[in-house]
């Protein structure tokens, strides 16, 4: 796309990048968006420093475009995942979930390109002071972690767009072309796209994962879990069970407990539909199939397009 920062920044022929999801985003995945022309992203919250040194070798050979690492902060070892980054010569990286200073000065310097996700105006700021050369605005539609605030991602692009002078890619809530040309009106110069991904033929999800996405409804996702970290959830036994627990009053200590360890991987990875942690965003009520990554790629990229004539043909007079 021309004229476009995020394009020229990351390498990439459209402004679509798939957001690194744990237990979803592995090399096959990534290597397919990137090949097509967007920017694949392996999700490496969900890995352990060896599994991650085996996902870029494997993805390095499948592709020769551009891919990036998804690392979320709260996470440990992440010191051994950028080590690892930086030895495979990674270009891009997208960090989330904690401060982008404690390791953007130290990825730059080793040539590597950092976007940081963010969910407000004030943590904006942050990020572009820290050094990063994007942000990603992600309104509370999405799945996964998300911000406390509960802000839309139709108000938060234009107030992170007014507050920065870096590129914002937007986030939450997009699966279309329709939606991707919504946030471009907004301010927006790119597209992370994550739950659409998670339909995808080369997705990491467990085929009981993918099939209840196909079976999601409006209201069947709720951000819960606002005291410990936020994440956005499909209302399941298990989310019932910590619903239950912070109507009573339980403290953070015995939703921990709850959560366990391991219950995302026991969900979407291994399809555990009812004790699983199943985190999706809202436009999962929109999913009607399994497909390609690159057909979902081109999908967007062309109703984009489309959307983008049928405005342009709009009668302005008034």
């Amino acid at each position: 796309m021309k004229n476009n920062r995020i394009c020229e920044l990351l390498g990439i022929k459209y402004p679509i990048i798939q957001a690194g999801m744990i237990w979803c985003s592995g090399w096959q995945l990534a290597s397919a968006v990137s090949n097509v022309g967007g920017l694949g992203v392996i999700g490496s919250g969900s890995m352990y420093p060896h599994i991650l040194d085996e996902q870029l070798t494997k993805c390095k050979a499948a592709t020769k475009n551009p891919f990036a690492v998804n690392v979320p902060l709260l996470y440990p070892d992440i010191d051994k995942l950028i080590d690892i980054i930086i030895q495979h010569d990674v270009k891009v990286v997208f960090t989330s979930a904690g401060n982008p200073n404690t390791w953007t000065s130290k990825l730059k310097s080793h040539d590597i390109k950092v976007v940081h996700v963010v969910s407000n105006s004030k943590f904006a700021l942050k990020a572009q002071a820290a050094g990063v050369d994007a942000v990603v605005a992600e309104g509370f539609e999405a799945g996964g972690h998300n911000g406390r605030e509960e802000t839309t991602t139709m108000c938060l692009i234009p107030i992170i767009k007014g507050a920065v002078d870096i590129p914002v890619i937007a986030a939450g809530g997009i699966g279309s072309g329709r939606t991707m040309m919504a946030a471009f009106a907004l301010g927006a110069e790119a597209v992370q796209i994550g739950s659409r991904f998670v339909v995808s033929e080369e997705s990491s999800a467990h085929p009981n994962f993918k099939q209840k996405l196909l079976e999601t409804k409006e209201g069947d996702t709720t951000l819960t879990l606002k005291s410990i970290t936020p994440v956005r959830l499909i209302k399941n036994a298990f989310y019932e069970q910590v619903r239950e627990a912070q109507e009573r009053g339980a403290d953070n200590n015995e939703l921990i407990r709850i959560l366990g360890r391991a219950r995302a991987k026991k969900g979407m990875f291994e399809g555990d539909m009812e004790q699983g942690e199943l985190e999706i965003g809202q436009v999962s009520a929109s999913f009607k199939k399994i497909q390609p990554a690159a057909d979902i790629v081109v999908e967007i990229w062309q109703e984009f397009i489309e959307t983008k004539k049928q405005l342009a043909e709009l009668d302005t007079d008034i």
